[in-house]
């Protein structure tokens, strides 16, 4: 990255570390990034106070916002790490990187401060290498937007066909292992399922998601729909079944991943369908339920804003703290999600259906499990202790919880492959 722009505050005191996020500071983040993000510098020029207005003329800072904007690209989210009368600190995925956030406001909510500089980044976690009994070779679907690239593992001592399984990614830039550098995510757990899969002599393709990683399509933003991404994984299921090393293809789809393997299972050669942390609810429900920690009004904007998706319209002014979620340029996109019951589309699955649930997911409760298989009777559902969302063996503790989140190295939950392997087994 080229060397960053900093924005520097006036020397300030410090009281003892706080972990409770203000409200003025919450919406005075929001308020940065729906700015920052819809290019209106003299809307963020006008919250500045004092010492910001004496280090910058509106024309100094429209450059300095134009420069920042070139090299930081669109911010995401600004996660609260801290809080320090009167410094609250946060970690801002940016298109090009994540940076270290720190914003100061006096007692009118005016900025007094605001800095951007590189995080303080986690000791490197180092991937062990693939169990020696394993061969990985780059696997590819060329679509009219660009070439979604992945990874294909197989037992080298393989003989004669074998089945394959297709692993579909869950939400947000999630790459073919399972981590994401936007988000700070690195659980590998996609590869060790790859590895669990292949030490019990079964294949699997993972693969980077468009617009992300090694899949570098020409869609921009506001151009993706859900079914792009189902589109993908039917080419691949495709590409599968017609491969002669392989007896029968599975999907397997992880958090939103499950949906777009219901989806992608339709009409298509496969055999086996597999649903782990899906959702059995709608996205708007799942959004909706999400945002009842947000104020009122965030809550009511936002089902304005359904209200206005379910006509067909996009609403471009929306509140600062809906922007990660239903920015304008995302709100086709999750049009073309809501429109998807998830406990009806897995009612057309023709094929037999496992569903796997974790009862420590932060992200998906159990009773998301008991919908899909009361909407599928005859699929097997199994819920396993002490799983979380990543798939990893975690207490109900929340901290304990998402520290997995950033932990490459821990094994999946014990039973996750025994379980995926024993249903597979006993498909014709």
């Amino acid at each position: 990255m080229k060397k960053l722009i900093f924005l520097w505050f006036l020397a300030f005191g410090i009281n003892a570390m706080a972990q409770t996020e203000p409200a003025n500071y919450a919406t005075a983040i929001a308020k940065i990034t729906a700015f920052y993000n819809t290019n209106k510098p003299d809307s963020i020029y006008k919250m500045f106070g004092a010492p910001m207005l004496g280090a910058f003329t509106p024309d100094t800072w429209k450059s300095t916002f134009s420069q920042l904007k070139t090299q930081l690209g669109t911010l995401g989210q600004s996660t609260f790490t801290s809080y320090a009368a009167p410094v609250a600190t946060y970690k801002s995925a940016f298109q090009n990187g994540m940076l270290l956030t720190t914003l100061v406001l006096d007692e009118k909510s005016k900025i007094t401060g605001l800095a951007f500089r590189p995080t303080e980044q986690p000791q490197a976690t180092t991937d062990a290498p693939m169990d020696p009994s394993l061969a990985e070779s780059p696997f590819s679907l060329k679509a009219i937007s660009g070439i979604i690239n992945g990874t294909l593992t197989m037992p080298k001592n393989a003989s004669g066909a074998i089945p394959v399984v297709l692993i579909i990614a869950g939400s947000g830039p999630t790459d073919r292992n399972g981590n994401s550098p936007q988000l700070q995510l690195k659980t590998n757990a996609y590869r060790e399922l790859a590895e669990g899969l292949g030490k019990n002599g079964i294949a699997s393709v993972r693969y980077d998601k468009r617009m992300v990683g090694a899949s570098q399509t020409n869609n921009k933003e506001a151009d993706l729909r859900f079914d792009d991404y189902v589109d993908d994984a039917v080419g691949l299921i495709q590409q599968l079944a017609n491969d002669a090393r392989f007896s029968k293809v599975i999907v397997l789809g992880h958090s939103e991943g499950s949906l777009i393997g219901m989806l992608a299972c339709r009409d298509q050669p496969v055999k086996g369908y597999i649903s782990v942390a899906g959702a059995g609810d709608r996205a708007d429900k799942i959004l909706t339920d999400q945002l009842k920690t947000k104020s009122q009004t965030v809550q009511e904007h936002f089902k304005t804003l359904i209200d206005s998706m379910k006509k067909g319209k996009t609403i471009d002014n929306i509140d600062p703290g809906l922007w990660f979620i239903a920015r304008p340029t995302i709100q086709r996109y999750l049009m073309s999600w809501f429109r998807y019951d998830p406990q009806r589309v897995i009612h057309s699955v023709r094929v037999p259906t496992l569903i796997i649930q974790g009862n420590t997911d932060l992200q998906v409760s159990t009773d998301n499990a008991d919908k899909l298989k009361r909407s599928k009777s005859d699929a097997q559902l199994i819920i396993i202790p002490n799983m979380n969302h990543v798939l990893k063996e975690v207490p109900a503790d929340r901290d304990q919880n998402l520290a997995t989140y950033t932990n490459g190295d821990l094994p999946l939950k014990a039973e996750l492959v025994p379980d995926i392997v024993k249903f597979i087994n006993t498909i014709n």
